[in-house]
């Protein structure tokens, strides 16, 4: 157990951290993992719609620190690049 006042401070903080951006990270997981279902069910209509919603998310998380920026840009070219694929197998 940390015994310098800095170190024990820090742990209060990482702790609170850790209640906020739990459910956050949660949320931004359960999104990607919708969209990524229907790329795999080959439902354009569905990750068309949904892919807005899912880079809101992403923006979002990116804002907050729960991602890194390249991260985010990297989430955001694949899945796009990916539903306008879907598109243009039809």
């Amino acid at each position: 157990m940390a015994r310098i006042k800095s170190a024990v401070k820090n742990i209060r903080k990482n702790r609170r951290r850790n209640v906020v951006n739990r459910p956050r990270r949660s949320q931004l997981r359960s999104q990607l993992r919708k969209l990524r279902e229907l790329l795999a069910r080959k439902d354009a209509d569905g990750a068309r719609r949904a892919l807005p919603s899912t880079l809101a998310v992403i923006d979002r998380s990116l804002s907050k620190g729960i991602i890194h920026r390249n991260t985010a840009a990297r989430y955001k070219s694949r899945l796009s690049r990916q539903v306008g694929a879907l598109g243009r197998a039809r």
